[in-house]
Formats: C-alpha cells, structure tokens, sequence
C-alpha cells in the first residue's frame, strides 16, 4: 500500500493518531502518560510546535497540533521515536511500539478546529471510561474549562477564541459546546474527511494543491482527495439547493448561500464577492458571524445539513 500523502507547509493544522501494535497499550501507567506529555513539551521547545488539544487513550493518541515551521515530520519523529525508546527500555523489549506510522490529516483549522477539539475531548467519553470528560485526566479539556492553568507548550487561545460571545466567559461557552453534543455514535468531523488525508472544502484542498504541492515530485493522480473535488458545483447549484431545501424566504436563505459557497462549494472569497456583489473581507466577516450562528442555533445546523444533502444529490444527478 502507497504511503499517504504527506503535506507540509507554514502554519499548517493536523490532526494526528497513532495506535499501538496489533492495538496493544501504548500507556499502561501515569508514569508512561507523563513521559509522552514531557515529549510534547520538548517538541514544542525544540520545533516550535503548537499543541492546540489532546487526549492519551490506552492504546493510541490523538494531537490538534500547528506546525509554524513545516515540520510535521520532525515532530512526530521526536515524539514517537523518543516515546517508543523510553517505553521499550522500560520493558525491556524491542521492536516497533506503533502500528505503522502515524496518521496526520492536513485540517482547515477556521472552519473545523472546534469540532475536531470537541471530538479529542469526547473520547474518554465515546470509550465508556468516564461520563464526563472533566473527570478523564489525560486530555486537554480540564485547561479549556478553566480547571486548570495551561502549561506552556498547550494553546488553547485560538479556539476559546470562537467562544467569547455573550456574557458567560470562553471557558464556560466551551464547556456548553462540549456538553451539547454527547452523541458517543457520532464520529463528529471525521466523517468529512476526504480521501483520509484532508478535512475541509474543496476550496481550502484546491489551494494546498495549488500553493504547497509539487507534481512533479508527488504522483497525486491517484489521491483520492483531489478526484473527489474534479467536479465542482455552481453558484447556481448552492441556490438552488439553499431555495430547495430552506426556503427563498429564510432568513437564512442569503447566509447559507454565502456560506455554502465558501464551505462546499470551494469559491474563494473574491469569487463569492464578484457573484454576490460585496467586497472579499465582507464575504469573510459575513461567513465568520455565520458560523458563530450555526454553532449556537440546533435549528440552524439541521438546515444546513438538509442544505449540503441537497446539494450533493443535485451535484451527482444534474438537477
């Protein structure tokens, strides 16, 4: 099997895992757990990693992590590597600790770091070891609630930011965002990810292969992420599904379209702006207040996903 894509860039966001062999424990004790957090902090110190969440499971990990030195690779070399030597030493064994190499999905972080933070911090909970992750000592949730004082090498601004609104603080606006989807099924953002190697629109996979990928050295003919975006919908399309399936006089019937636009439909912001008849950063401004929207209001997400379900039908069928 061809190794997965791997995308590197400044400032780039991922989401990575990896899973012990055959699933075996990777952390057996607190000592192990506080040996693999003291190697985030090196990697930090060392590379200028940003880790943004975590959660230690048994048998494998998960990291929300920047790297604003495109040095993916370096980083997960020092983790995994020292980890796997501390831990075979301690043991006195050998051989590979890791089942393969590390998974890293390249994640458009505006539009999808606080579900995938909310994903990482329910795992506790989808896993049946506690019913509320305050109480799972091994994720970063407690830091995000305000339980505890953030060490150094943990960034947890970025995405409290999105959580400033209203009176309550961040911390507390978080905790609700968490409480209000326990849904131990649901497998959240992962299940957007395109051709296991990008979460985020088509837009935002467009312009990595445009800005970071070269063709010439990496044969993408066969990444699955970049067929699933040859077919690109029309502004036509994204209204004609918003009317469909909301209604012309919603009133979110303008904000969905812009938002779709940007999201599903892969435009970029000066397109959305030309079609629409407003500047580029009125585009954004509009798609950032929007998301806040869909965040608090139930009845709005349901609409968008009957919105997206519609349009991906009339996408595939030429409606």
């Amino acid at each position: 099997m061809a190794r997965p894509l791997r995308v590197q860039y400044p400032g780039a966001f991922y989401h990575v895992t990896a899973r012990g062999n055959e699933k075996r424990k990777i952390f057996e004790n607190q000592r192990d757990r506080e040996r693999f957090l003291s190697y985030l902090e090196s990697a930090h110190e060392r590379y200028d990693a940003r880790f943004h969440a975590y959660c230690l499971m048994d048998n494998h990990y998960h990291l929300l992590l920047e790297t604003p030195k495109a040095n993916l690779s370096q980083i997960c070399h020092l983790i995994n590597g020292s980890y796997t030597t501390y831990f075979n030493l301690r043991k006195g064994r050998r051989g590979h600790l890791f089942q393969g190499r590390y998974k890293a999905i390249l994640v458009e972080k505006d539009a999808y770091s606080q579900e995938l933070s909310r994903y990482i911090h329910l795992n506790p909970v989808r896993a049946g070891l506690v019913k509320d992750p305050s109480l799972y000592e091994w994720s970063s949730y407690a830091y995000y609630i305000g339980m505890l004082k953030n060490p150094d090498w943990l960034s947890t601004d970025f995405i409290l930011g999105f959580f400033t609104e209203g009176t309550a603080t961040s911390h507390e606006n978080y905790q609700k965002f968490i409480e209000s989807f326990y849904d131990i099924k649901s497998r959240g953002p992962m299940e957007k990810v395109v051709g296991s190697t990008f979460l985020g629109s088509s837009g935002f996979i467009n312009e990595i292969k445009e800005k970071w990928i070269d063709e010439k050295n990496a044969d993408i003919r066969n990444v699955p992420a970049f067929k699933k975006i040859e077919s690109r919908v029309t502004f036509e399309q994204v209204k004609k599904s918003v009317r469909y399936a909301a209604g012309i006089q919603s009133p979110y019937y303008k904000g969905l379209s812009l938002y779709i636009s940007r999201q599903y439909g892969g435009f970029s912001l000066k397109e959305i702006g030309n079609y629409y008849g407003m500047k580029a950063p009125a585009v954004s401004q509009h798609n950032r207040r929007f998301k806040h929207k869909i965040i608090k209001d139930q009845n709005l997400r349901l609409v968008l996903e009957a919105v997206t379900k519609e349009l991906k039908g009339s996408n595939i069928d030429g409606r």
